[in-house]
């Protein structure tokens, strides 16, 4: 994207950027207290994330910051390498092993995730963020904002927790809940959006301002209602560049002599590189302009910002789909709205820490429910029910699996049910390549073979994206017997980059995809 396209969409990047911090602030300050970690590490990550990897990405939509898949590896690496400071050590190693395996071109596998399971992934997370967000909307939940894992560290699971918080109902947070889901969902209907000074500031704004003072007027005239301070966002305090500078932990290098560091860093780089990828894949799905992340260049991102975040006392990062969704669904258009939310992040630790505190867990589970809703839209399963068993059952078991394990060991269980059906076909040369090189430009025909299958996605699609700009290409598929959909999908997708390039395409049999459009 050109850089007055970048700059053309400030106000919307602003308002998403801002949206994405009311979401990333409780998850950085509840992943690291999950992980064992400094208070602090999760805000230094997630600034990093957005003040460094954003631009460092080739990704225009995507947020990085402290993961909660991650919680349990940094547990245990702290416990194992016995201090938090030799724990930041294998952390900076990590992000050398993932900006190693960018230039050894490792992106690629990005591409080999069958969308019905990038999909699942989307949907699992929805239900996940509308089920764990339950017990902060109604005030009685302790556990971590960002926990995704069906159990749980307190002893309970999903279903469970959501029943406890049923019978420790705080009243007033629940009124706060609703307040801000209404207020919301009200902002974003049309005729509100008709209003030119409400499309320029986020209902999530309105309402997490409007919760302050709802909870204000609580303590003052009806205490009985009064959310408890556990229940509110809790930010370390600094008071001056002095007490920053003591927040900041360094990483203990001493430890680069013993064979633990380096499995410990192994294991950090490869779990956060799928998470990663497995992320910007389900952005660029969510991308209304059908964008292409460089998946080597993540790479390269994601290690950059672990370098950064490790030596001065962050826990690890990746790029994370809760802020990414947020981010689309807030408005976002380019690499701005994360860079924003990282400046946001940044100045509610110097400036805001005061203000902040007041903030109820209840009104940014309001802000997470709508997002996770929009994940797990009913469409959604119509649309994957409609292009039939080989794409619905991959995508109905990779949320099942997500939901009551996690996200990695879900997104593998719905790898081999994907793989299954891949296998069913027979791989052969996806396509036959011809150009011609003429007066009037460059005319290319890219003619399928008989049988495509998912497993030439990866080809197809890097074949697309590198097509020239004004160029007249013809995508010929009247040889073609079987053209897996995860194929149609990338040829689909590239109508709408080949109408930005001003590429003139011209499909020859090829079949349409009727829920290409349906994430």
């Amino acid at each position: 994207m050109k850089e007055k396209k970048l700059f053309d969409s400030i106000g919307k990047d602003l308002s998403a950027g801002l949206v994405v911090f009311l979401v990333a602030l409780p998850l950085c300050l509840g992943i690291s207290l999950a992980s064992g970690a400094p208070l602090f590490s999760g805000l230094i990550a997630g600034v990093i994330g957005g003040l460094v990897v954003s631009w460092a990405s080739g990704s225009q939509l995507s947020v990085s910051g402290p993961a909660a898949g991650l919680t349990v590896i940094v547990v245990n690496g702290i416990a194992q390498m016995q201090t938090f400071e030799a724990f930041l050590a294998a952390v900076v190693l990590a992000g050398v092993i993932q900006v190693v395996l960018g230039y050894l071109k490792a992106g690629i596998i990005g591409l080999y995730f069958p969308s019905s399971v990038i999909k699942g992934m989307l949907a699992a997370i929805g239900l996940i963020l509308i089920l764990k967000q339950i017990p902060h909307f109604l005030g009685a939940d302790e556990d971590f904002l960002g926990n995704l894992d069906f159990l749980q560290s307190d002893g309970r699971n999903t279903f469970s927790e959501i029943g406890y918080a049923f019978s420790q109902l705080q009243v007033g947070s629940l009124v706060v809940g609703l307040v801000s889901l209404a207020v919301i969902l009200l902002w974003e209907r049309p005729f509100m959006q008709k209003i030119k000074a409400f499309k320029l500031v986020p209902g999530a704004l309105i309402a997490v301002v409007l919760s302050i003072g709802l909870n204000f007027l609580f303590q003052n005239s009806l205490p009985t209602l009064a959310i408890a301070k556990t229940h509110l966002v809790q930010l370390p305090e600094i008071t001056s560049p002095a007490t920053l500078l003591a927040e900041l932990r360094f990483p203990d290098f001493s430890v680069l002599t013993s064979p633990a560091v380096y499995m410990l860093a192994f294991t950090l780089a490869i779990v956060a590189s799928l998470e990663s990828l497995l992320s910007v894949e389900a952005v660029d799905k969510l991308d209304p302009h059908k964008r292409h992340t460089p998946t080597n260049r993540e790479l390269k991102a994601q290690g950059l910002g672990n370098i950064l975040s490790g030596l001065i006392g962050g826990i690890p990062l990746t790029a994370v789909i809760v802020r990414s969704s947020a981010n689309v669904n807030a408005g976002g258009q380019t690499k701005l709205s994360s860079f924003f939310h990282g400046i946001f992040l940044l100045m509610s630790i110097l400036f805001l820490t005061d203000v902040l505190q007041y903030v109820p867990l209840a009104a940014l589970a309001a802000v997470l429910l709508v997002v996770g809703f929009k994940l797990t839209k009913p469409a959604l399963y119509q649309g994957q029910w409609k292009l039939g068993m080989d794409q619905f059952l991959p995508f109905i078991i990779t949320i099942l699996a997500i939901l009551f394990t996690d996200l990695l060991k879900g997104i593998s269980i719905g790898l081999v049910v994907g793989i299954f059906y891949i296998l069913k076909a027979n791989y052969k040369t996806p396509y036959f390549f011809h150009k011609v090189v003429g007066r009037e430009g460059e005319r290319i025909h890219i003619k399928l073979s008989e049988n495509v299958t998912f497993l030439n996605k990866a080809s197809v699609a890097l074949t697309l994206h590198h097509l020239p700009a004004d160029s007249d290409v013809l995508i010929d598929g009247s040889s073609s017997t079987y053209i897996d959909y995860d194929v149609l999908e990338a040829i689909e997708d590239f109508k709408t980059v080949a109408a930005e390039k001003d590429i003139r395409l011209t499909l020859r049999d090829i079949p349409s995809v009727t829920a290409s459009n349906v994430h």
